[in-house]
């Protein structure tokens, strides 16, 4: 094999090397930012949905006690819990593929019964009421999604409806009876806030990235092999390539060749600087035995 063949099967094994190490570090740097990403965008949703119930039981609720005293309807909107999933479900409607429940394990409203998975993740709050947050990456039919859940406590705000039904407002037992969502104790973990966040997009964004950064990498090193390429061949393997000529016409005895053009001060220059002085010597030495070299 010839020395640029042998030049270019180094460089492209390399470069093999350096891409597949590449290719795994880049992609688990971007896979990360995906998550990162999706991650931050759960805290925000469920931040906003945490400021949503603030104000609701800030402002919601009091207007709503004051325009009706003697507590003869029961407005769910006054709720905490109903009003950040309604909110959110507005969101819903342009970005369906996001959810957010207020899972409970007992709720008083149907609609916020934990699901099997969802119970799975309040328990392990109640294992360990010391975790404020839980994240787990979750399939399903619609893809990978991120899950974040924060706990649900009951505090004594919650017990004026959630201890027992005696002592819960008259309108909440006509709207749902007395069957669910009593029984809560102070500082139990009653349920999550589970926010579920696809992971499709990020994840997308990362693979398209990935693909651009490494399509740059090899059209890169493909630019650097072609350059590498036209210098090795002019200023390396041309010289060499007349050295030999000039060694094999010498070898055949014929001395009569011109000299190795030499400039610069490069190894190779000085390669062909002392052929050159080789050659003179070997003409002289045959001379001076009488040979008469063609």
């Amino acid at each position: 094999m010839r020395l640029m063949g042998q030049f270019n099967l180094i460089f492209v094994l390399v470069l093999g090397l350096a891409v597949g190490v590449d290719y795994l570090v880049f992609s688990s740097f971007f896979e990360s930012s995906a998550q990162e990403e999706v991650f931050e965008h759960a805290k925000l949703m469920i931040e906003t949905s945490m400021s949503m119930r603030k104000y609701t039981s800030a402002q919601i609720d009091p207007v709503i006690k004051s325009l009706d005293p003697k507590d003869r309807h029961f407005y769910p909107q006054s709720v905490p819990a109903y009003a950040a999933v309604e909110n959110f479900n507005y969101l819903r409607a342009t970005n369906p593929e996001y959810t957010y429940r207020e899972a409970t394990l007992n709720p008083t409203n149907p609609r916020d019964r934990a699901t099997d998975w969802e119970a799975d993740i309040i328990n392990v709050f109640r294992n360990d009421p010391s975790k404020k947050e839980f994240s787990t990456i979750r399939t399903s039919a619609t893809g990978r999604s991120l899950v974040l859940a924060k706990p649900i406590v009951a505090e004594a705000p919650c017990l004026q409806c959630h201890s027992i039904p005696q002592a819960a407002p008259a309108s909440i037992i006509r709207q749902y009876g007395s069957s669910n969502g009593f029984g809560w104790q102070l500082n139990e973990v009653v349920g999550a806030q589970v926010v579920s966040v696809p992971m499709a997009f990020p994840v997308a964004a990362a693979n398209k990235a990935l693909r651009y950064s490494m399509t740059a990498l090899v059209l890169i090193a493909l630019l650097t092999l072609l350059v590498l390429n036209i210098t090795l061949a002019f200023f390396v393997v041309k010289p060499v390539y007349r050295l030999a000529i000039r060694a094999d016409e010498i070898s055949k005895g014929n001395l009569d060749i011109p000299e190795l053009p030499v400039s610069g001060h490069n190894e190779i220059s000085v390669l062909a600087a002392s052929f050159n002085r080789m050659h003179r010597s070997l003409k002289s030495a045959l001379k001076m035995l009488g040979h008469n070299p063609k």
